[in-house]
């Protein structure tokens, strides 16, 4: 086997003279990687002083730890990150070719080699995301500059030079390498422009962003909340309420957008093999079936054994069109799930920021802390696992179900057996409406006559009560004998479209595809719960809203900011600030109390002057203090029993 590796290994390079071994620069580029990561550590300081620091304080700091990418909270480079995972996705594949490992090593060890090329395709792609993510924006914005512009030489060298393949024909290595060149594009575009901005930034061009806790997506979301809801709202269309309505103040964060694009950029290497090893496979069949044919054509005594080879040509036909057909299907299927999935993320978190758990099993309304931070850590790599096994397995089901309508509907047509087909479609359809036409035809028999009359005519339904009791009786003993038949057949009905919906709902993350009671057995439907409950506590945008005025007014500023009050008096020490609270909601409880407080008293005139006009105060306490003595001799009042005469039955 090894030797077969070599010789393929020596032939592919044989025909690709000018090739570029994509296996020996990635393990080059740890060199650069290391440099650019250690530049960018230099850099930054630290925030917490350390026994080295003491040691050698020359460092002043210095090699701070490069933050990747934030994964939780940040929203800013959010499709860069994900083009980024987008050419991380080609180096990724190579982890699972032989050409990869350079030297031999036993099966045991396989697994320690993959975790260790994992660490190094980590270090590899690593300078991508840390010049997205540092703070010094020119630094970073040159060293991404030059690392994607070897990249992208490099990566369009190698394929331009040995384009061509077995599998894909003339341009094989540019089908299957067009994600993570054009990816590569759009990093060294976004790097430029950080560039541009930077310098920008430096000639006092243009003013630097702040940096706040909210985004302004954020405070245009709670403007919202506070605005009063129109009574007529517009219409939406079909689209808006059917598909996919946009939400101008709701972003995706980084983990979500990068792990969108990594499954769409799997789906597509996953089709592109899926259609190269079927073409292989069902040419390899083609193969056996000629040497079949040889065999009978030789052989005299093998006239039942010929009699298949039509049969077989015919099944080895239907079966290649139809799995060419269903993997476009499957395709679409999965691709549309992918934004299904982005549509699902925003209306849980929406829900939950509304209060609503109701759309969560009871059991995971009070998850644990540590099993919901996990689950951002894990959502990503399962998210993509989910979909393209989804995609093998969708795409497995839909071959099936191909393959069961050629041969029921199109093959007899094709075959003149068209009455045959009719007939037994007919009989089975039959069957199937007897049985529903039963089940309604129990349903409307109770409604018609064992179910008590309507309590007011603008009733919808008749309430559940019953009615002929002793006719009704009789009806369910007889139907107990026919009920027990069709349970079977609806017992094996109940199983078949438990299999279906879920092989069919494999990929759906969001959706739990074990019953009521369950869901704790399903880990994707786990994970999904724990990430969008710990995006919940650490995104809300009121909570973030909330976080940033308080960060704002606890800083001391020289002139007053948007958030200072009304008559921009210095802020008072936590203990006043609760004694004022307190004093307050004892008042707003007992308006009567605002007349006798001091400086009321100290205002009021004597007995013998003439009373002046009473103050606005004044008046709003008295009518308070009405409202509250109302209320509350109102809730202190018995409940009215109203008496009506007894009516004969």
């Amino acid at each position: 086997m090894i030797r077969n590796q070599v010789e393929h290994v020596v032939a592919k390079v044989q025909d690709c003279q000018s090739g570029i071994s994509m296996e020996l620069f990635l393990h080059l580029s740890l060199v650069p990687a290391l440099l650019i990561v250690g530049v960018l550590s230099f850099l930054q300081k630290r925030a917490q002083r350390l026994a080295i620091d003491h040691r050698l304080p020359f460092l002043g700091g210095r090699f701070a730890i490069v933050v990747p990418l934030d994964t939780i909270g940040s929203l800013s480079n959010r499709w860069s990150y994900g083009f980024a995972f987008g050419a991380v996705s080609s180096s990724v594949l190579l982890l699972f070719s032989d050409q990869y490992i350079p030297f031999t090593v036993p099966p045991w060890a396989r697994s320690i080699v993959y975790l260790v090329g994992a660490l190094e395709v980590g270090l590899v792609y690593l300078p991508f995301f840390a010049c997205l993510s540092t703070p010094f924006r020119a630094a970073g914005a040159v060293l991404g500059i030059l690392y994607s512009l070897s990249w992208i030489i490099v990566t369009v060298w190698d394929t331009f030079t040995c384009p061509d393949g077995k599998m894909l024909g003339k341009y094989q290595k540019l089908i299957i390498q067009l994600p993570c060149i054009l990816s590569l594009i759009f990093l060294l575009g976004r790097f430029v422009y950080i560039l541009v901005k930077a310098v920008r930034i430096h000639l006092q061009v243009q003013q630097e962003d702040p940096e706040e806790l909210t985004e302004q997506h954020q405070v245009q979301h709670v403007k919202r909340l506070l605005r009063k809801t129109p009574a007529h709202s517009q219409p939406r269309s079909w689209f808006r309420s059917k598909v996919y309505e946009w939400d101008p103040y709701f972003k995706f964060p980084n983990r979500i957008i990068g792990t969108a694009i990594i499954s769409l950029i799997g789906l597509y290497t996953m089709t592109l093999a899926d259609y190269s090893l079927s073409n292989v496979a069902f040419d390899k069949v083609d193969g056996w079936k000629d040497t079949l044919k040889q065999l009978v054509t030789a052989c005299n005594q093998t006239e039942h054994l010929g009699a298949m080879i039509p049969q077989l040509e015919e099944f080895i036909y239907v079966a290649r069109k139809s799995w060419l057909a269903t993997t476009i299907f499957a395709s679409l299927n999965s691709v549309a799930y992918c934004f299904h999935v982005l549509a699902c993320y925003r209306k849980h978190l929406q829900r939950l920021w509304k209060g609503q758990k109701g759309f969560i099993p009871e059991k995971f309304h009070n998850i644990r802390s540590a099993v919901s931070v996990a689950s951002i850590a894990r959502y990503s790599g399962w998210q993509i696992a989910f979909t393209l096994w989804g995609y093998l397995i969708v795409h497995f089901v839909h071959f099936l179900f191909a393959l069961l309508l050629v041969y029921v509907l199109v093959l007899p047509i094709q075959h003149g057996r068209t009455l045959t087909m009719v007939t037994n479609l007919g009989i089975i359809l039959l069957t199937i409406s007897l049985v529903i036409a039963l089940v309604i035809l129990q349903i409307v028999l109770v409604q018609i006559f064992f179910l008590q009359d309507k309590m007011s005519p603008t009733d919808k339904d008749k309430p559940l009560a019953l009615n002929n009791r002793k006719a009704f009786h009789c009806f369910n003993y007889f139907f107990f004998f026919y009920n027990v038949v069709m349970g079977i057949s609806n017992c094996i009905l109940r199983l078949l479209c438990s299999i279906v919906v879920g092989t069919w709902l494999v990929s759906r993350i969001d959706r739990s595809i074990m019953q009521r009671g369950y869901e704790n057995m399903d880990a994707g439907y786990s994970t999904w719960i724990g990430m969008i409950f710990a995006d919940h506590y650490h995104s809300n945008p009121v909570m973030m809203c909330f976080c940033q005025l308080l960060v704002s007014n606890s800083q001391e500023k020289h002139t007053a900011s948007a958030y200072s009050t009304f008559s921009n008096m210095p802020s008072e020490s936590p203990v006043n600030a609760r004694r004022r609270w307190m004093l307050f909601y004892t008042l707003l409880r007992n308006p009567h109390l605002i007349l006798l407080r001091k400086h009321h008293l100290s205002s009021s005139s004597s007995l013998h002057a003439p009373s002046p006009p009473q103050p606005d105060t004044v008046v709003q306490a008295r009518v308070m203090a009405f409202k509250t003595q109302s209320r509350q001799a109102e809730s202190q009042s018995p409940p009215e029993i109203i008496v009506t005469p007894a009516q004969d039955c």
